[in-house]
């Protein structure tokens, strides 16, 4: 699974934000040409773009764009401007359904070919932000063997609904335990809504648990103070990893080396599926690991 527990979005046409995002510790930056970008500006934020791609990676963060919808036929004209060396993936905003992303993942394997890239090389989100998105997207998960992750639009879908955007989330539950079954489903990085109130980080850290129970593994960052409660949300805690240890070494020792799929450990039972829990958890601490090191180097 790839580690995407901060994706800091930035305005493409903003250089001023864009230099200081490597230094700022996340593990995904994403140069936004959609939303954060006025239509007057596109053609200057490509450039921009085209310029800081290959910058964006210099302190281990993988280095993305999320372009233009389909329907706003500025997409390609994105395209063309950044697929490049040194770009690790293209968020597709206002995802519908499956031909969404079949038609990004063509285009994308047409241009590495004209531009001696690596096909495949590539990596693809889709951003789920309307209903009809919610109703499609566990067919879109399996559309594309460059999905790695699937992004919850939280503004956009709830202004689609109809409904009241909040904090508490609780009119963005259903569509936030979909996205997360899908993405579990097919083996992808469910990423959740950008938080809108930046400054209350209270609100987000209890807005990011409540996605994180619904198996979300990292979100959409707009600011930076938002990266160290990420972090330590996304990430297990040192209890949960000591406890990891000790029941799969109980397991592994007390029970399997004696003919057993169960042993107790603490006044608990560990079967098998609470050890393959523990696995987990130890994989995931490891991935982080690696993650942090090459941000280090």
């Amino acid at each position: 699974m790839a580690v995407r527990r901060t994706d800091l979005y930035l305005p493409a046409n903003n250089e001023h934000m864009i230099e200081k995002a490597p230094t700022r510790g996340a593990d995904v930056i994403t140069l936004d040409l959609e939303d954060a970008v006025p239509l007057s500006e596109k053609a200057a934020a490509r450039e921009i773009a085209k310029r800081w791609i290959p910058k964006m990676s210099v302190n281990g963060a993988e280095s993305w764009v999320r372009i233009n919808a389909w329907d706003t036929d500025l997409t390609m004209d994105d395209l063309d401007a950044v697929v490049m060396e040194g770009l690790d993936g293209i968020t597709l905003p206002k995802c519908s359904g499956p031909d969404d992303v079949k038609r990004l993942d063509f285009m994308l394997t047409d241009l590495e070919k004209k531009r001696a890239l690596p096909v495949g090389g590539i990596k693809m989100a889709i951003l789920i932000e309307t209903a009809i998105g919610i109703m499609n997207v566990d067919q879109a998960v399996w559309c594309s063997d460059r999905l790695v992750a699937v992004i919850f639009g939280a503004v956009d879908y709830t202004r689609d609904m109809r409904v009241t955007r909040t904090d508490e989330a609780d009119e963005q539950f259903f569509a936030r335990g979909k996205i997360g079954v899908a993405a579990r489903a097919a083996g992808l990085v469910a990423e959740d809504a950008p938080f809108p109130n930046y400054a209350d980080d209270a609100a987000f850290e209890a807005n990011t648990r409540s996605g994180a129970q619904l198996g979300f593994e990292g979100r959409q960052i707009i600011h930076p103070r938002q990266i160290p409660i990420a972090h330590k949300v996304y990430s297990p805690t040192p209890e949960r990893v000591e406890w990891a240890k000790k029941i799969t070494k109980a397991f592994e020792e007390e029970g399997l080396a004696k003919g057993s799929a169960s042993v107790g450990v603490d006044g608990q039972m560990i079967d098998t599926p609470v050890y393959r829990d523990g696995l987990n958890i130890l994989a995931r601490v490891k991935e982080i690991e690696e993650k942090e090191a090459a941000k280090r180097k």
